[in-house]
């Protein structure tokens, strides 16, 4: 791709990077910019290529990713995923927690990969690609996300048709 062909690449794409720097950033929105900044940077700088024009999407995404685990290590707010799945379980969700609350309860890579799919119509081949891991590790995140967020869903429904119930009364 040209410089200009790059140009238009990314502002097509504006917004979905943005999205998935938001979100590999832990939602902080400040922190996203700056990452989506490095990121255009790097592009636009030629110091990270785009090799076959097959999948631009999952390689821009995966520049993303990259950038913003390097800006979370530099200012010590990473925290590794075998320490993160032990404490996100302890506890069960409350109804007062949206679905976006949910999701970042669950261990970092079930919430990179649901995010991916859903909020950002990959395939589960894609977010392989993307995270650099085998698809039947995907697969297995993936999986165990959607159970576990089904469970909470449905959990927090059983409550509130409880407490509409007794309320009614």
């Amino acid at each position: 791709m040209n410089r200009s062909q790059l140009e238009t690449f990314l502002r097509q794409y504006h917004r979905e990077a943005f999205l998935w720097a938001r979100q590999c950033c832990g939602f902080d929105g400040e922190l996203a910019k700056d990452v989506i900044q490095q990121v255009y940077l790097k592009v636009l700088e030629g110091k990270a290529r785009l090799k076959t024009e097959e999948h631009p999407k999952t390689w821009l995404f995966s520049v993303v990713r990259f950038t913003a685990l390097d800006e979370l290590r530099g200012k010590g707010k990473w925290v590794a995923v075998e320490i993160e799945e032990d404490m996100v379980w302890e506890s069960e969700p409350t109804e007062m927690e949206s679905h976006e609350d949910l999701i970042r309860r669950l261990p970092k890579m079930q919430q990179e990969v649901l995010l991916m799919v859903f909020y950002h119509d990959m395939t589960l081949e894609e977010t392989a690609k993307v995270l650099q891991l085998h698809i039947g590790t995907i697969r297995t995140h993936y999986d165990r996300g959607k159970k576990k967020l089904k469970e909470w869903i449905e959990l927090r429904r059983s409550v509130e048709v409880t407490k509409t119930s007794k309320d009614s009364k």
